[in-house]
């Protein structure tokens, strides 16, 4: 049986040697830096020559429109790092968004609202991971169906159009600010420190990574592997729940046909930021970058009125380089 030696990192494993006696911060910082240095240079190159961008206005909202896409990689991070991928979780803001703009409207409640977009969420996700986990389905097709069907229920319990939500305190969720910076925006900032606490200084978090390296071997170790995709899959539902209620209340309606492509860019922003599509390997620092690099490069295409069209192909070429960034990394392991 071949095992997997894990390092001690940020997030980490590795077949790379762990840089011993440094303390772990400075060990994430160095495991992060260059990155780190794309971003800081694309930054300074956008605020040099892009007018407007380096705005207090601009750079608000910066931070808020990346708040869909930095919530849900958090938890995007933990399921690649299982080796496993959530396709689901567009089609999951929408229905979560569409319930909460439902409930709201017909009990007259905000807080049974959220509760309901929440849970429903929640359920789509813990659906997913017993589906991968007890029938051992590829999480690819089983999230790829989840995706289809869920958006399907979105349509069916919005009766195939947008629901306006009529209780005007549940608007209130996405306007609330505090030191200047809205509600979604907080909650991007808690799941970072949320999960990033729970990735690197948690059993949960290790025996994450250590089952996205070797299955097999964590499961020898004693983890229980099905519990623990089962949690992670019902984590990422109940954050794009949250995710959905909140952009429902920013659009002031329940969408069904919100966030298409939401998906790819979530992946997109966890790969560039080092996660391994392969598994084992994450660092909270990395996604938090990797979503500032997508969301600075979007504000900037926005900020020169480039046309849609062209900014799909930018997209798409984003991925594509971060796939094959994260192809040259699992090589440059292999070979170490």
């Amino acid at each position: 049986m071949t095992t997997h030696k894990f390092a001690e990192g940020d997030g980490g494993t590795a077949a790379a040697p762990p840089r011993r006696g440094l303390p772990k911060p400075l060990r994430t910082l160095l495991d992060t830096s260059g990155l780190i240095a794309i971003f800081v240079i694309l930054f300074i190159a956008l605020a040099v020559f892009i007018p407007g961008f380096l705005t207090g206005r601009n750079m608000v909202g910066l931070l808020l429109s990346i708040t869909l896409i930095g919530t849900i990689a958090t938890t995007m991070m933990m399921v690649l790092a299982l080796g496993e991928v959530d396709l689901s979780v567009a089609s999951i803001v929408a229905f979560a968004g569409v319930v909460a703009a439902v409930v709201t409207s017909a009990s007259g409640s905000v807080v049974i609202g959220v509760l309901g977009g929440v849970l429903a969420g929640g359920a789509v996700g813990t659906f997913n991971g017993f589906v991968v986990a007890k029938f051992g389905i590829n999480s690819l097709i089983a999230t790829l169906a989840a995706m289809e069907f869920v958006r399907g229920l979105a349509y069916i319990t919005s009766r195939g159009d947008a629901v306006m939500i009529t209780v005007p305190e549940f608007f209130d969720l996405g306007s609330a600010s505090f030191l200047g910076l809205t509600l979604p925006v907080w909650t991007m900032i808690a799941c970072f420190v949320i999960f990033g606490v729970l990735l690197n200084m948690t059993a949960f978090g290790r025996n994450v990574l250590a089952t996205g390296g070797n299955a097999e071997a964590a499961a020898l170790a004693g983890v229980n592997v099905r519990r623990l995709k089962i949690i992670v899959f019902g984590l990422q539902g109940v954050v794009a729940g949250i995710a959905g209620v909140l952009l429902a209340s920013r659009m002031g309606l329940g969408d069904p046909n919100t966030s298409m492509g939401l998906e790819l860019a979530v992946i997109s922003a966890c790969v560039l930021g080092g996660v391994a599509l392969s598994g084992g390997v994450a660092t909270i620092t990395g996604v938090l970058v990797g979503v500032l690099i997508m969301g600075c490069v979007q504000n900037a295409m926005g900020l020169l009125n480039v046309p849609t069209f062209y900014q799909y192909l930018v997209r798409g070429a984003i991925l594509l380089l971060a796939v094959m960034f994260d192809r040259w990394k699992q090589t440059r392991r292999q070979r170490a």
